[in-house]
């Protein structure tokens, strides 16, 4: 079942402000955006989780490592696509958004150590091992990467959740 994809004018009084910071950020309000603008409360949870996912300490390589590998893990081809875009125009390697938009193996192995504890995250319903905690640990990254890999966990579920049941149209800004 689609949903509708609120714009400005046709989203409730409360999600108008969140759109026109989009809107003001991007230089168009995203579909995924406008479709959750239904519930405003959605919207504003989106939004403050993307702006808390940027404060951690992860490159912007990283990051969109971590989105990827959620959003492919979660078969979410809007944000695949989505994010596939915005790596690149964040100076992410073709090949490493490729690879983690895919759900396949990136060369670099601490990228790669990075997107298989974020997809053991995904597919384990939050409960890696100790092994891939450890493994997490000895490619590099610190213990609280791991409860940053758990807030974009976070944001992207809310976005791929909602992309599948408002089977969301792509935007032409992402290749739609």
């Amino acid at each position: 079942m689609s949903h509708s994809v609120h714009d400005k004018s046709t989203a409730p009084s409360e999600a108008r402000p969140l759109l026109e910071k989009a809107e003001a950020a991007y230089g168009f309000v995203p579909n995924l955006l406008g479709v959750m603008a239904e519930s405003p409360a959605l919207l504003e949870a989106y939004m403050t989780i993307g702006q808390i996912f940027e404060k951690t300490d992860f490159s912007a390589t990283e990051k969109q490592v971590v989105l990827l590998a959620v959003s492919a893990y979660n078969e979410c081809g809007y944000c695949t696509r989505a994010h596939t875009t915005i790596a690149s125009m964040q100076g992410v390697p073709d090949d490493v958004a490729k690879a983690a938009a895919e759900g396949r193996r990136i060369d670099d192995p601490k990228l790669e150590a990075l997107r298989t504890f974020t997809t053991t995250v995904v597919a384990s319903r939050g409960n890696p091992d100790a092994d891939d905690l450890s493994a997490f640990l000895d490619a590099g990254y610190q213990r609280r990467h791991v409860f940053d890999v758990l807030t974009g966990v976070g944001m992207k579920t809310l976005s791929n959740y909602t992309n599948h049941v408002a089977r969301t149209p792509l935007d032409e800004q992402f290749g739609g």
